[in-house]
């Protein structure tokens, strides 16, 4: 349980996308990932597949689909002609409905075979077991949902376990020197829900492959977000951005006095915002970490 009264949001669906559309609005999270996806990722796809006509790749935590396809369709530039099958995971109705309405408006993804898993990552690793699949993975991308596992550690290593040869795993997390890793090192135990891995960063996940002398590629994409509103007391946007932030359910309302003058302090200190023209950015710099196969 967790230490305090605090409820992690994520156990309110609809006011966690509320938070987290407002999150995109106010960041340049998906710009900086799509920037990564066109400019880095093909080289990353060039070598998946060796020569073969069709590819099986996994999305974990794939969300509304936006960045899936944009990923889905740097592959397809890169091998013109393959067939596609696409798991996708993902435990929220919601956004996996969104995802089915973004594909049956685009044109040309007859090549690609969706299958709809709704899900969370360790159900999956439980359903794919249960069922002695076989099968293995060109490409797996896990995009910001690390920190929604009890296990980072052993789900990387599932995951991994699927790998075909030349295959890839993609991980994109908060970078440990964003203003979320400052965060979450300095209140660790006040917000952090000990259910889930919630406060995990880049350098979490170095660390342990470090330890397991697995190599990896990594990268850091900068990002950043308006948190002007945070500290305008009740804001309905600030109350909304605070909750993400903290990952906690109507953090305003429910925290200490004392936690939360604490956290808006430290949100507005150097190490995590800088202040420009009247409005308050937070680094909210992200890391991504290429793994291959098992060897």
């Amino acid at each position: 349980m967790m230490a305090s009264p605090l409820k992690s949001l994520v156990n309110d669906d609809s006011r966690y996308q509320k938070s987290f559309q407002l999150f995109l609005e106010r960041s340049s999270e998906h710009q900086c990932m799509r920037d990564f996806i066109h400019n880095m990722l093909p080289d990353i796809l060039a070598s998946i597949g060796d020569g073969k006509s069709h590819l099986n790749i996994i999305g974990v935590g794939s969300g509304a689909g936006e960045i899936d396809l944009e990923m889905l369709s740097e592959l397809r530039r890169k091998h013109p002609g393959v067939t596609v099958d696409n798991e996708v995971v993902e435990p929220s109705s919601q956004q996996l409905h969104n995802y089915r309405i973004l594909v049956s408006q685009k044109q040309d993804l007859d090549y690609i075979k969706f299958t709809w898993n709704k899900m969370t990552a360790s159900e999956f690793e439980e359903h794919w077991k249960a069922k002695n699949m076989t099968k293995k993975a060109d490409f797996i991308h896990m995009i910001q949902m690390l920190y929604y596992v009890k296990d980072p550690e052993a789900t990387l290593r599932f995951f991994q376990s699927l790998l075909d040869k030349n295959g890839k795993l993609l991980i994109i997390l908060v970078s440990g020197e964003s203003g979320w890793g400052k965060l979450w090192r300095t209140y660790r135990n006040q917000l952090c829900n000990t259910e889930i891995s919630q406060c995990v960063t880049t350098a979490d996940i170095k660390n342990f492959l470090d330890a397991k002398g697995v190599s990896y590629r990594n990268y850091e994409l900068p990002s950043q977000m308006d948190i002007t509103e945070c500290f305008t007391d009740r804001d309905e946007k600030g109350e909304l951005l605070l909750d993400f932030l903290t990952e906690v359910l109507n953090f305003s309302k429910t925290a200490s006095p004392e936690l939360k003058a604490g956290v808006l302090e430290l949100l507005r200190h150097p190490d995590c915002s800088v202040e420009s023209e009247g409005r308050v950015i937070f680094n909210n710099n992200l890391g991504v970490i290429v793994i291959d196969q098992l060897v």
